[in-house]
């Protein structure tokens, strides 16, 4: 399968680069998982296709200000940290340029916050080790920036607009976008509806917007994202998935942590931390989850892929196509998708 087939056009002027006043009055694109049917509404709307029953979800992640801008000691050029994810005393990071980055090098943040190369991965990430004084959360909330992503080039004023209400567990170098859409007040009038609000923790990385940069989408590999799932929410999705109900993913960070747990264990859902590189894409079997909440997504990317597993790409290029029409904004600020595969579909 070539990377070529989940190429779509889309004009800059659809690239959303603010958010709107209100999460929940983006549009929504409710979409048929199996025969490509689609309705145009409101995000609110979500209400009207969830039932008593249905678990909806969601990552809980909290993006970190995990961009940071130094330079090297006695240079005044400017050199790009991505945070990507921690081990022990170590963080994975992105580097801009890289290619002045080499071992042992020493990259300037303030007067007490320093970082020195101490390994290069086989992709070129960089693993650097940090010296500081105090605790180093307080110093990236005061040194770091949130790390939007490339294609918005508006200022964003309010920093928890990247962020989704629900957001708990920092971590994340980019936000579970679909999840963006949720008010607190949606959430209530779900849950007194019936519907289970859940959640689970998947960091978001490298991963889910790393670049598909090979002709063959097979030879493609994701990059590890840590998740946990607890017990709690274990029970809830295998109870009301063995009655019949819809399991509702919002986001694919939501999707993979779910089939990859399931993948992981013969099918069944169990509560259980670990690191992920699932890559999904069409001919992938799904275990657990039923439907998806999500945005639209980059031409040629992963999530492209992600999407037009859960339906096909067919049907997804055709809804991509309405969605152009009919003024949709797209990415991470932009509109939602609603991918239906209840029983009431």
């Amino acid at each position: 399968m070539n990377t070529d087939e989940f190429d779509y056009e889309l004009d800059e002027k659809f690239i959303a680069q603010t958010p709107l006043d209100k999460r929940d009055e983006s549009k929504l694109m409710v979409m048929n998982r199996f025969n490509g049917e689609t309705e145009i509404k409101k995000f609110y709307d979500i209400y009207d296709y969830l039932n008593p029953g249905d678990v909806l979800v969601c990552n809980n992640t909290r993006v970190i200000p995990a961009r940071l801008f130094g330079h090297r000691p006695g240079k005044e050029e400017k050199i790009e940290v991505l945070l990507l994810h921690q081990t022990e005393d170590k963080w994975e990071c992105l580097v801009k340029p890289g290619k002045k980055m080499k071992l042992g090098q020493v990259i300037e943040f303030s007067d007490d916050v320093s970082a020195e190369v101490v390994d290069i991965t086989e992709d070129g990430s960089r693993i650097l080790k940090f010296k500081y004084d105090g605790i180093f959360e307080e110093r990236l909330d005061e040194l770091g920036n949130m790390p939007l992503p490339p294609y918005i080039k508006e200022k964003l004023e309010d920093k928890e607009r990247y962020q989704t209400v629900y957001s708990k567990n920092k971590g994340s170098a980019a936000a579970p976008t679909a999840g963006l859409h949720f008010t607190n007040e949606l959430l209530d009038r779900l849950r007194d509806k019936g519907v289970y609000v859940v959640f689970l923790t998947l960091h978001v990385g490298l991963g889910t917007f790393r670049p598909v940069k090979v002709d063959d989408i097979k030879n493609h590999h994701m990059h590890s994202e840590y998740y946990k799932i607890d017990q709690e929410t274990v029970d809830i999705i295998n109870r009301q998935k063995e009655k019949g109900h819809n399991i509702v993913a919002v986001g694919t960070t939501s999707v993979r942590t779910l089939e990859t747990v399931t993948h992981n264990n013969d099918g069944k859902l169990v509560a259980e931390s670990g690191w992920t590189d699932i890559f999904i894409y069409p001919g992938f079997e799904f275990y657990i989850v039923d439907s998806l909440i999500t945005n639209f997504h980059l031409p040629k990317s992963t999530l492209m892929m992600l999407v037009s597993a859960i339906s096909t790409k067919e049907y997804i290029f055709a809804a991509y196509k309405k969605a152009k029409l009919n003024d949709f904004r797209f990415f991470s600020f932009g509109d939602a998708m609603f991918i239906n595969g209840g029983k009431n579909v």
